[in-house]
């Protein structure tokens, strides 16, 4: 993936070229990067998983809908917020749009002001997002750093054994039990028992 797609960007997917420059205009006018697609299977080429920003897309396009776009991007990547742009008569749209996870719509013609605090919410609920990722990322790291002997060791304690106890379950010393305790700490970095057994119960879904 290119580097530019780990700038948080508006991807504006519409195959209303004039609508779409128009609105590169608006964008462009705020500081807000921006990138034009004429159609969905244009834009699903061009990102992947890392890509940040949000969308803003037509539900009404030839061959993909937005809507159609919408739910390939909650598989693809949940992160990227979606809003949606709707004419007149697209209100049901766009609730069915909102059921499925759009972050929000906009009615074409829309006032400029509104779209732009919209698309200013979008990005930071993106930046939030992948802040949250990113440090459960570092989390596992962080795990995965451990030996199985350790593994079977922190078990133990997040279980509520003391030192004697998994001592005797895993048939070595109290003094080894210390010794693979000092470094559990280490390699997951945290300070305390409460702040470890946090972190085995926040990765225990991927485990």
């Amino acid at each position: 993936m290119k580097d530019d797609a780990l700038v948080q960007t508006v991807y504006v997917v519409d195959d209303d070229i004039e609508f779409s420059e128009s609105v590169r205009f608006l964008l462009t006018s705020v500081n807000l990067p921006v990138k034009l697609y004429h159609g969905a299977e244009e834009f699903l080429a061009q990102i992947g998983e890392e890509t940040r920003g949000c969308v803003l897309v037509d539900v009404r396009m030839p061959e993909m809908s937005g809507l159609q776009l919408q739910l390939i991007l909650r598989e693809k990547n949940p992160d990227l917020p979606v809003i949606v742009m709707t004419a007149h008569g697209d209100i049901d749209m766009a609730v069915r749009a909102m059921k499925d996870g759009a972050m929000d719509f906009v009615q074409k013609p829309f006032n400029d002001q509104k779209l732009i605090d919209i698309l200013n919410k979008a990005m930071k609920i993106n930046a939030l997002a992948l802040s949250v990722r990113q440090r459960k990322l570092a989390r596992h790291e962080r795990f995965n750093l451990l030996t199985s002997r350790e593994r079977e060791v922190l078990e133990l304690i997040v279980a509520g054994n003391t030192n004697k106890e998994i001592a005797y379950h895993l048939g070595i010393s109290d003094k080894t039990v210390e010794v693979h305790r000092a470094r559990i700490m280490d390699k997951t970095k945290v300070r305390s028992i409460q702040d470890l057994m946090k972190l085995v119960f926040d990765i225990a879904p991927d485990r």
